[in-house]
């Protein structure tokens, strides 16, 4: 038999679509790894922001505010300016991101102790609270999502994903700062 989906199907395997006349198929290792793999990152990564939206709604947080309230609060009392270049977004943004937070007292600014002009961003003993039913929120759909996963798979996942962050990290790096 060819290379045709009728043989996939017949010994067992997953259907590929038939190769055009004259392409040669790439061997199984080397067979769209690239574009399976950037794909599969991609949606899973979509999926769980849009799961996470599903499960921060019952609190009354956006994906802009739980994204800044959860950096900040592993980063509290992080400058204005150093949150908007790693959250990777445009300072005016997040002055307005951070305008809100701030009328939902959610958040305090406070003025750095060495240059006044520096803004610090700080969380409240009420966005602290919200960060802790985040943080349960979490929990709960990580495990969700994690079901049929045993401990050992899923160490071996997060130390799997850290080498591929590293790596993106590190490729990163090479290729520099992006232009504006």
């Amino acid at each position: 038999m060819g290379n045709t989906i009728e043989s996939d199907l017949a010994q067992g395997q997953t259907p590929r679509r038939a190769k055009a006349p004259g392409k040669q198929r790439r061997s199984g290792d080397q067979e769209n790894w690239d574009q399976r793999l950037g794909f599969l990152m991609h949606d899973v990564s979509r999926l769980r922001r849009t799961v996470f939206d599903e499960f921060m709604r019952p609190l009354g947080v956006t994906r802009s505010q739980w994204w800044v309230l959860a950096y900040v609060s592993r980063h509290d009392g992080m400058t204005q300016s150093d949150l908007a270049n790693v959250l990777e977004i445009g300072k005016a943004a997040l002055g307005c991101l951070i305008d809100r937070l701030e009328a939902s007292e959610l958040v305090v600014r406070g003025s750095d102790s060495v240059d006044r002009r520096v803004k610090r961003v700080f969380l409240s003993s009420k966005g602290k609270q919200l960060v802790e039913q985040m943080a349960q929120q979490s929990h709960e759909m990580s495990e969700r999502i994690l079901e049929g996963l045993d401990e050992e798979e899923r160490r071996a996942l997060a130390e799997q994903l850290t080498k591929v962050k590293q790596n993106l990290l590190r490729i990163k790096g090479e290729t520099g700062p992006e232009k504006d």
